[in-house]
């Protein structure tokens, strides 16, 4: 299978889940200003949605959207006890938790990353931005992972994009849980091979 991303990107969550699965992968990356991938493609023939993640499956389908990315990389190894088994509660929680970071943290990051936003729509986005996070901060207390003991595909993508953060204008500071629990993950060998892949660290 091949993973189509952006540098810094959602689409690294996938590629932490991927170095975490330990399934046989490869990558192409997309240029931000062309569009065109390193395989060779207009990015547009590969996901007409126009952005990442795509994940090209091995009999040539096409798979689309974190959430759906994140949970088949699961499926794939359930060795690497990356999503609980399908029909018990603790999936459920596991799609809970994406559902949020997906909708509710993701989304909200989005307008800070637009030149042509107003400053009114920043603001606005900044205010919601921290009710979510003021929120996600409690409930994560002291807990490593999101579902309890097991690193799961949720906090490849939570790493993610409290990893915006910074880039956003935003001090994680005022969120200490969230601030450590994101160093922590940090150290993972998985997470440290992706963001090398990608040229974010040595």
């Amino acid at each position: 299978m091949r993973l189509y991303y952006m540098t810094g990107a959602c689409s690294l969550a996938s590629l932490i889940a991927l170095h975490e699965s330990g399934i046989s992968f490869d990558t192409a990356s997309v240029d931000r200003k062309t569009r065109k991938t390193s395989d060779g493609l207009e990015f547009n023939q590969v996901n007409s949605k126009g952005y990442v993640p795509a994940l090209r499956l091995d009999d040539g389908q096409v798979l689309t959207e974190n959430v759906a990315v994140l949970l088949y990389i699961a499926d794939r190894n359930p060795a690497a006890r990356l999503a609980p088994a399908e029909g018990t509660l603790g999936r459920y929680r596991l799609i809970e938790w994406l559902a949020f970071i997906n909708s509710e943290v993701h989304k909200n990051f989005a307008p800070l990353f637009h030149a042509d936003a107003s400053k009114e729509t920043k603001q606005y986005t900044r205010d919601n931005l921290s009710k979510r996070l003021d929120w996600l901060n409690a409930a994560m207390g002291a807990n490593v992972y999101l579902t309890g003991d097991t690193f799961t595909v949720a906090d490849a993508y939570l790493f993610v994009v409290l990893g915006w953060s910074a880039h956003a204008g935003i001090d994680l500071a005022r969120w200490p849980n969230l601030k450590r629990y994101r160093a922590e993950l940090a150290s993972r060998p998985a997470v440290r091979a992706a963001l090398r892949a990608e040229g974010l660290s040595k």
